[in-house]
């Protein structure tokens, strides 16, 4: 890309690799250069955290606001009742409004810890668009805004056309999906003069919808801006680990495990992702990933501790990496491990240490804590641990236990 921005904020979306795609890199650098810039992200409330997955879109609106801009988060609390079908292979469950209000609470907690939403200038925004999308009169909708789209055009999306392609369900539920989203930016900018919409690149195609409907309703200049869907350097999605999602709520991944998801990053992601999920000068965040050997794993430990402050703070990083270094360095338990709970009587006669695995997250299911047994994956208090049908009573559980998956992967077993 030859474009050389003037506006502080582009210059670091492209330096920091965030940018895939811009609808007009010069007209948005203008308006950037001239003056604080509303701009918005929306985030479906399917769950009752974000994941790691949104953690780069979070941190484009917190470099928006650093930058001198106003960061917009829009929480679908209409559209989550349609669903994105964008590259899903099957509709979503449907929420009742009850749980979507539980989901949004939870996710401000999210936001709350990058964003600033009380600050004098330019301080973030909290929209809900349930707000303007609950009131709607279906048959005025159609008239004023359905008429405005093109199905054909609808079709070629790629997110449409995936689904299509494989001869798989796309409801009309979800097809309105597209419409809705479309609307929220005519909505935002109608009513709090939001002049930009990023997201990742799977909603290229729900961005330029809204950015035409825009214009043909309001005959108003607005952007788009799309950041890279990031795989790890090993072709997994980001922000999934083997245990599952990697949650930003504390109360879903303690914060001991969302520093270990970050020290556990290849030694190609490094130098990339401290760019992208970090503040670190981009120097350095260049010096740390180009490190090789061991020394890749002090430039993982500065990863993890940075990403984790911006989310949990600065006290639980360190807390989690002098556990780390407890656990790996020293053989020893660490205060900060994941720990299971267990009454004396649900342990009563025994509880097979397959129970305990699954129950300590460190296997999904039965079997696959059997085959971590088999391959001499699984070890306890250190020492392998080759007897699937082994059974712990009160008495060996009388003191802490330390059970592990492989070289990283650790929980306490203790009665309560």
């Amino acid at each position: 890309m030859t474009y050389h921005p003037k506006s502080d904020f582009m210059s670091i979306m492209m330096q920091r690799g965030y940018l895939a795609d811009c609808t007009d890199y010069q007209g948005l650098d203008e308006a950037l250069s001239k003056g604080c810039v509303p701009a918005y992200i929306g985030f479906d409330a399917t769950a009752k955290s974000l994941h790691v997955g949104s953690l780069i879109q979070i941190m484009m609106l917190r470099w928006l606001q650093k930058t001198g801009h106003q960061p917009i988060t829009l929480m679908g609390g209409g559209t989550t009742k349609v669903g994105d079908p964008s590259f899903r292979a099957d509709e979503r469950p449907l929420l009742t409004d009850d749980q979507i209000d539980d989901n949004i609470a939870g996710i401000k907690q999210v936001f709350a810890k990058y964003l600033d939403y009380d600050r004098a200038e330019n301080p973030a925004l909290m929209l809900n668009n349930a707000e303007w999308l609950d009131g709607l009169n279906y048959l005025d909708f159609l008239r004023d805004i359905g008429r405005h789209f093109s199905v054909n055009r609808m079709l070629s999306f790629e997110s449409v056309k995936s689904r299509l392609d494989r001869e798989q369900s796309l409801s009309f539920l979800e097809f309105n999906y597209m419409i809705l989203q479309a609307y929220d930016f005519l909505e935002i900018n109608r009513r709090y003069g939001c002049l930009l919409q990023m997201g990742g690149s799977d909603q290229w195609g729900n961005i330029v919808n809204g950015i035409d409907l825009t214009r043909r309703v309001l005959d108003h200049e607005i952007y788009g801006l799309t950041s890279p869907l990031l795989t790890t350097s090993d072709g997994r999605k980001m922000g999934k680990s083997q245990d599952g999602a990697v949650w930003l709520n504390a109360e879903m991944r303690s914060p001991y495990e969302f520093w270990q998801f970050w020290r556990n990053t290849t030694d190609a992601d490094v130098g990339r992702f401290l760019k992208l999920y970090t503040e670190i000068d981009i120097d350095e965040c260049a010096r740390l990933g180009a490190l090789a050997g061991s020394e890749i794993n002090e430039a993982k430990i500065v990863l993890a501790n940075a990403v984790t402050t911006l989310c949990h703070g600065a006290e639980a990083a360190a807390a989690a990496e002098a556990t780390a270094r407890e656990v790996f360095e020293k053989g020893g338990v660490g205060d900060d491990l994941p720990t299971l709970e267990l009454s004396a009587g649900e342990v009563g006669d025994g509880i097979s240490v397959v129970q305990l695995i699954v129950r300590a997250g460190l296997a999904k299911s039965g079997k696959e804590a059997k085959r971590l047994i088999a391959e001499n994956g699984a070890r306890m208090d250190d020492a392998p641990l080759t007897d699937a049908g082994l059974v712990l009573d009160v008495a060996a559980l009388a003191s802490p236990i330390k059970l592990s998956a492989g070289k990283k992967r650790h929980a306490l077993i203790k009665l309560s």
